[in-house]
């Protein structure tokens, strides 16, 4: 014979409150008395209460559409620093387009916000969303200076995209550089080329928590030393500034295929006197659909905007808010794409 569990309205009529309030307490709200918090927990743990897993996600479901209609509205806050030279066309982040198609989805709608531009401070952004009512947010640092590292994120449900801010440590979405260069280095080697050399700024390596440095690191153990071309961080995150410093290492260290932006560096090639792909193959490190004729690495940011967008509706729907104790961190795998800019096979 099987035990005959008790309901969540056996335990509301033996704690002589509503289903609702009980249904508050076991939710971990915040709008039930303290003291009848603990007289309810301890009346469950007595009675081996136990949700309906059934339920939980049907009220769940319920639950969550009331709540879009009430905070409606999910924030992505950019960072508009131009001295930094991070806005440039050398640098990609994750589009409105994607976010938004995804958070409509869930009922909500998307705003921009961007730092720094028409004197917006953390503090002044932090009391206009508190004004309109906005619990959610998604962060896009986008400059080395980090103003959205200065935002107190108390009241917002939050996700950071990449590593560049590294404090307060938020739930993170981001692409998995490491498993990217290792793919495209795989790539490469499959088409013949032994000398693989990777050329970026130390923005963009910071930005991937060592992703490039370290899948490269992992990649040149399975090659002979001198085979094994040291990575170039170019000085400057301005890019044409980096020639004399690309042109040094490229004499000293002679890689027959190189992964770098897409832009400067196929022209710096040419003024080297190196023909692409007969002469070198170039790879892009940041690889999207515009760039159609290069191989290059896809960090598929339509993925990353729908894995953030998932993460703080998530957060949204649990009542969390404020930094993580532990934050969680999403890596989607990046995709290697071949292009005319390497040899074949």
């Amino acid at each position: 014979m099987s035990e005959v569990l008790p309901t969540l309205h056996d335990l509301a009529r033996a704690a002589g409150v509503s289903a609702m309030t009980v249904s508050r307490v076991l939710r971990g709200e915040p709008r039930v008395a303290a003291k009848t918090r603990e007289r309810i927990l301890a009346l469950a743990e007595g009675m081996g209460y136990r949700p309906d897993p059934d339920l939980a996600r049907l009220m769940q479901r319920v639950r969550s559409r009331k709540a879009v209609r009430i905070r409606a509205v999910i924030a992505v806050i950019r960072e508009w620093v131009p001295d930094d030279d991070l806005l440039s066309p050398s640098y990609q982040y994750v589009p409105l387009k994607p976010i938004r198609e995804r958070a409509h989805g869930h009922g909500y709608e998307v705003e921009e916000f961007w730092l720094g531009r028409d004197g917006l401070t953390p503090e002044r952004l932090g009391k206009i969303l508190h004004a309109r009512g906005i619990e959610a947010v998604i962060v896009s640092p986008q400059s080395s200076r980090l103003l959205c590292a200065e935002i107190d994120y108390a009241p917002f449900a939050s996700v950071a995209f990449g590593y560049a801010m590294r404090e307060p440590a938020l739930h993170m979405c981001a692409g998995n550089m490491t498993l990217g260069i290792q793919t495209a280095a795989e790539g490469l080697s499959a088409r013949g080329y032994r000398r693989i050399g990777v050329a970026v700024t130390k923005w963009i390596v910071d930005r991937s928590q060592f992703g490039y440095s370290g899948g490269l690191f992992h990649f040149q153990q399975s090659v002979m030393p001198e085979d094994r071309v040291p990575l170039l961080l170019l000085p400057h995150n301005r890019i044409e500034r980096g020639f004399a410093d690309f042109a040094g290492w490229m004499e000293e260290h002679h890689p027959d295929a190189v992964v770098s932006f897409d832009t400067h560096v196929p022209g710096w090639l040419e003024r080297l006197g190196l023909r692409v792909p007969e002469d070198i193959g170039f790879v892009v490190h940041d690889w999207t659909p515009a760039m159609e004729g290069y191989a290059g690495i896809y960090q598929r940011r339509d993925h990353l905007a729908a894995a953030a967008v998932d993460l703080v509706v998530t957060q949204l729907s649990q009542h969390e808010r404020g930094v993580p104790t532990v934050p969680r961190q999403i890596m989607i795998p990046p995709q290697w794409v071949p292009g005319a800019s390497v040899r074949s096979r």
